[in-house]
């Protein structure tokens, strides 16, 4: 049966009748149902990418808040404040711990809440952290102890990551799960770019600062507290935009009880194992270059190289997760995520290959291209890794099982819920890259941390082909 518009609140499809007005903007959804081509071209599409655009812009201003200090900390000693190199890394990885540990409990309780609902508050409640952090790098006397709270407030926009890929993917059928989830998580990455581009430059300007001026050893002023009040009014823009725009998807409401049966899933733990090896990298890779080129090649500027070289290593990353997502649905995710392993293991030999060493000043750039390829890599198996896990657990779920039958529609559910919650707990997980690569830049050798990634890139292609892409495979995806 062809759809038909019956009235203004009405549409018709297949044996059913739907009810127009709850998909309005600001609506509560009972109703939904990608799979079915009918309704998802008559009404689904148009929704899910309102839906999906409203929820872009919130995500990207969200990792802008989580990565502030990947910035901040290289200007504070210029400044006056006096914290040793270790001290300031530390300031960069310690938002990781709290973004991945918020990510948990946003991964259960996003969906539960509802992707309006929870779009609008997790957005609204990071005023309070950079607030804070403009008041606070005004004051050189500002202790230590006050800053790594501050870095910890921050790393909670990491955690709006995890609600927001969770609740976008049940808007979208199989098909375009992938490109869906590339365009969200792609798109909203670019904040870490954003903020990377942008701080040395609004830290240079009066005309948008609130409160007096620090200054450099040379006696030039800088704001660095525009850093973090130039996003308070974005924030809550995008908080009511969310509010009055998005919808709550209640077929997508599931009580944790239900949704903890992931922890008993083989290959939740397996794709967990993948994105920590795809997107740890690229969000700890972002976090710590602006401080690996200020304390490995000494003559560059780090300000400078903050705004001219090392915000394009993470868009990159983000531009090619989108283009990730797309290319696993058509090739499938399993062959793509095995290939960026491949690519970012080679790259980040390339990388210790230019490095300082002995008498040597190393090669700045030949070091950055190598990183900026890490980037790219990273950001393909960001996209091709979230393909996989829809297709995972629909193969789990329907194996054996004939479409359009009771047993089908129910297992069909079940995997959605599942992929959804794995989506979400995987990439809380692979966020404490955040906390441990500038971690570990801060308490090893450059080099043996490099070569750490390495040996990890290569247990992750041997994971994902046993499992996934090899002939015979487990779960082919």
């Amino acid at each position: 049966m062809s759809p038909a518009v019956r009235d203004a609140t009405s549409v018709e499809g297949d044996a059913r009748s739907y009810d127009l007005q709850q998909y309005r903007p600001g609506r509560a959804i009972t109703d939904w149902e990608p799979e079915n081509d009918l309704f998802w071209k008559s009404v689904g599409k148009r929704v899910a990418t309102r839906n999906l655009w409203i929820a872009v812009p919130a995500l990207l201003v969200a990792f802008v808040v989580w990565q502030v200090w990947s910035v901040t900390a290289t200007n504070l000693t210029d400044v006056g404040f006096s914290y040793s190199t270790s001290q300031l890394f530390w300031l960069t990885a310690v938002p990781g711990i709290t973004g991945g540990t918020a990510r948990i409990l946003y991964t259960f309780l996003g969906p539960r809440i509802g992707q309006r609902r929870f779009t609008a508050l997790s957005t609204l409640v990071l005023v309070a952290p950079l607030i804070w952090l403009g008041f606070a790098v005004q004051n050189t006397g500002t202790p230590y102890g006050v800053m790594i709270a501050i870095a910890a407030l921050c790393g909670i926009g990491g955690a709006n990551f995890a609600s927001s890929l969770a609740n976008i993917g049940f808007f979208f059928p199989k098909r375009e799960k992938g490109s869906a989830t590339g365009v969200n998580g792609g798109l909203g990455n670019l904040g870490v770019s954003v903020v990377q581009l942008l701080t040395p430059i609004v830290i240079t300007s009066s005309v948008i600062a609130i409160g007096s001026a620090q200054h450099k050893g040379d006696g030039t002023p800088v704001y660095l507290q525009n850093a973090a009040f130039l996003w308070v009014p974005v924030l809550v823009v995008l908080a009511a935009t969310a509010w009055f725009g998005q919808n709550d998807l209640k077929v997508a409401s599931t009580p944790f009880k239900q949704q903890k049966i992931i922890f008993r899933r083989k290959h939740n733990w397996l794709m967990t194992w993948l994105y920590v090896g795809t997107f740890g990298s690229f969000i700890g890779f972002a976090a710590a270059l602006p401080m690996l080129i200020k304390t490995t090649f000494t003559p560059i500027d780090a300000a400078y190289s903050g705004a001219t070289y090392a915000w394009i290593g993470p868009a990159v990353g983000a531009l090619a997760r989108w283009g990730g997502g797309w290319i696993a649905d058509k090739w499938g995710g399993a062959r793509v995520t095995i290939i960026s392993f491949v690519g970012m293991a080679g790259s980040i030999v390339g990388v210790i290959g230019f490095l300082p060493s002995g008498g040597d000043d190393g090669n700045f750039w030949g070091f950055l291209a190598c990183f900026y390829l890490a980037f790219f890599f990273s950001g393909i198996g960001n996209g091709s890794t979230f393909r996989q896990i829809p297709a995972i657990f629909r193969n789990q779920h329907l194996k054996g099982l004939t479409e359009g039958t009771p047993e089908y529609t129910k297992a069909l559910k079940q995997s959605e819920m599942e992929s959804g919650a794995v989506t979400g707990f995987t990439s809380a997980i692979a966020a404490y890259g955040f906390f441990f690569i500038p971690a570990m830049f801060a308490n090893f050798a450059v080099t043996s941390a490099l070569w750490c990634f390495v040996g990890f890139y290569a247990t992750c292609v041997v994971v994902c082909w046993w499992y996934y892409a090899r002939k015979g495979a487990e779960s082919p995806s």
